[in-house]
């Protein structure tokens, strides 16, 4: 059988496909595996190092702004929607796939939409609580829509063709228990761990609020810290930090440009700092992990904060908006949960429920039934 997924962009919405595929080649190692991405984005370098062999369009989102300048950009971005079509169909013509699976990004739509009008099946995913605009064209189309969370079903003219999937995860989070992780990190069992994680590049905003929250939790904080600072902000938050807490590190605080064993760190962690990006909240329920979030608002859609709304609503999160973000509120809230293993296990405890380790199988299974023409 041959399977094609479109996806990109971000990591989000790369890894649900990668880890599908996975299972695919683990059920059916003859099956042939074709992933379309856009031109120059993260899917080129992500998909080729994990093993597969990756097409590409050139395509543009849409610009929201009611501006001269948002219209050029649209006008620019139809050429390439139209452009991209023919790519598409070109490469599904000669691939010849079963069945076409997008994960999210731009791309899913000229791919899907060629794949659609060519008689093959199609389906979407959605990792996110609040669909895109690229899911929402594709919903009429499309044979199955698959999503992360249960609440965006609402959303959805056509629900018959809804099923809740979760979202997948890398199998290397399931690798480590905390003792483990914290034995391996050389921290003490009973000394809590604060991961804060703010993605690849890091986030200038939350590397200053972390330096002041570094600064004002002193010599003897009552827990560990790891902070991942990205590439383009670390060099700059150690030179504060050098200035300011010279002792930071001898405090307990471990500043990196990037957390290149996140499975393990993640596992060794007490309480989580982070964004709400959907990949990253079905790893955090994965791994029943209380968190306090600070979504981004710089996304589309504000969606960062409704997948964080519905982990808080849940009992498993707090949320933190950037705006008014304070370091030393967010210090004593952390100092506060800490404190209490009830709340620690009250969280847990919700961010269990939420959690679908089965995301993988369960799409999986959706994608075969399809092929062979059974509704499941």
């Amino acid at each position: 059988m041959r399977f094609m997924f479109a996806c990109g962009g971000t990591a989000g919405h790369i890894n649900p496909a990668i880890a599908v595929a996975g299972r695919l080649r683990e059920l059916m190692p003859d099956c042939e595996i074709l992933f379309v991405g856009c031109v120059r984005q993260m899917e080129t370098v992500l998909v080729p190092k994990s093993g597969y062999d990756i097409k590409t369009v050139r395509v543009c989102n849409i610009s929201r702004e009611k501006t001269l300048g948002g219209l050029a950009h649209n006008i620019k971005a139809l050429y390439f929607a139209i452009k991209s079509t023919i790519q598409a169909r070109r490469i599904i013509k000669k691939f010849k796939p079963d069945i076409v699976i997008g994960t999210g990004g731009y791309v899913c739509y000229p791919v899907l939409r060629s794949a659609s009008r060519l008689g093959i099946p199609t389906a979407v995913h959605e990792s996110n609580a609040v669909p895109g605009l690229t899911t929402k064209m594709l919903s009429k189309i499309v044979d199955k829509i698959m999503l992360g969370f249960a609440e965006s079903k609402r959303y959805y003219k056509h629900s018959e063709k809804c099923v809740v999937t979760g979202t997948p995860v890398r199998g290397e989070f399931a690798a480590y228990s905390k003792s483990k992780a914290k034995a391996e990190l050389g921290i003490p069992a009973d000394k809590p761990l604060v991961v804060s994680v703010w993605g690849s590049l890091g986030a200038a905003n939350m590397n200053a609020a972390m330096c002041k929250f570094i600064k004002l939790a002193g010599k003897n904080p009552g827990f560990r810290l790891i902070h991942s600072a990205g590439s383009e902000g670390y060099a700059e938050m150690v030179t504060a930090l050098q200035e300011t807490v010279p002792d930071y590190e001898k405090n307990g605080m471990d500043v990196r440009e990037y957390i290149y064993d996140m499975p393990r760190v993640m596992a060794a962690a007490d309480l989580v700092l982070c964004r709400a990006g959907a990949s990253t909240v079905s790893e955090l329920t994965y791994m029943h992990k209380p968190t306090i979030f600070v979504p981004s608002p710089y996304v589309t859609n504000n969606h960062q904060f409704k997948n964080a709304k519905v982990v808080e609503d849940a009992g498993g999160a707090l949320i933190f908006e950037e705006e008014s973000l304070d370091a030393g509120a967010l210090l004593n809230e952390v100092k506060r949960i800490l404190s209490s293993k009830d709340e620690l296990e009250k969280m847990s405890q919700a961010m269990a429920k939420l959690a679908r380790p089965e995301a993988t199988d369960m799409i999986t299974e959706q994608v075969l039934s399809l092929c062979q023409g059974i509704e499941k």
